[in-house]
């Protein structure tokens, strides 16, 4: 169990099979599992005072993100959209940057940048299978939908680029009983949608063992008051290269479609 525990890393919401599997290594002591990004849960307090006002603020602009995002159980270009709409089960564990101004690239939740978002929805993609037979080779993508008040979307954008460059040689994540040590980010090629967008490539360490080093893909793409987030991860130590294009596109234009940046 110990070689299986080493690979496990998930932060997103994965497929039944493997969302099982990944509970019984954790038990194992793998160290393993946060949200999308290790995003720390807000206090109520934050929740009702933060950047976008009322309650009833709030409920519009999530109903505006859900009619954006991908349909809960059905596809995103030739992937599988799981029905779960809640933010995943690692959001009970808080997952925080040893230095404030790497805290983007663990998290964008609310808490990790100086602007909360005003209202957010989460859907998971699964890229391909769960392979029992052929051990945990099952990719998956969270995708978050976040909106903000004026001028929080950009601040959100520059915090990340400023991430990129300052924490570019690596910094440490620290976790409920656990510590990854990031070794490298990375900026790759970003996706041509939006009024900007940002790419990094993530090489962490695994917790339990420092040889294995395992490889996660996160983009963030900005239109007006709103992100869009991905943030790719694996069940294998092998890189499982950067977010698909063309998921990035669906979700785009979908967006676009919706009307919701407007």
């Amino acid at each position: 169990m110990e070689g299986t525990a080493a690979a496990v890393r998930g932060r997103t919401s994965l497929p039944a099979a493997a969302l099982a599997l990944a509970l019984a290594v954790t038990a194992c002591g793998a160290g393993g599992g946060s949200r999308e990004a290790g995003d720390a849960k807000p206090s109520p307090s934050s929740a009702e005072e933060g950047t976008g006002g009322s309650a009833a603020r709030k409920a519009a602009g999530r109903e505006r993100l859900e009619a954006a995002a991908f349909e809960a159980g059905g596809t995103a270009a030739s992937y599988s959209v799981s029905p779960v709409t809640e933010e995943p089960l690692w959001d009970l564990m808080e997952y925080r940057a040893d230095r404030a101004e790497c805290q983007p690239l663990v998290s964008l939740a609310a808490g990790a940048v100086d602007d909360d978002p005003v209202a957010e929805v989460h859907r998971e993609v699964e890229l391909d299978d769960f392979g029992l037979d052929g051990g945990p080779t099952g990719r998956g993508v969270a995708v978050q939908l976040r909106s903000y008040g004026p001028g929080g979307a950009a601040r959100v954008l520059s915090a990340l680029r400023k991430a990129g460059t300052e924490c570019a040689g690596g910094f440490t994540e620290e976790r409920v009983l656990a510590e990854a040590v990031y070794r490298s980010v990375e900026p790759v090629e970003e996706p041509e949608a939006g009024d900007e967008a940002v790419a990094y490539r993530l090489r962490i360490e695994d917790v339990k063992d420092a040889e294995l080093v395992l490889t996660e893909y996160l983009t963030v793409v900005r239109s007006g008051s709103t992100t869009l987030s991905f943030r790719l991860e694996a069940l294998s130590p092998d890189d499982p290269g950067p977010v698909p294009d063309d998921l990035v596109r669906a979700q785009w234009e979908a967006f676009e479609k919706s009307g919701a940046g407007a």
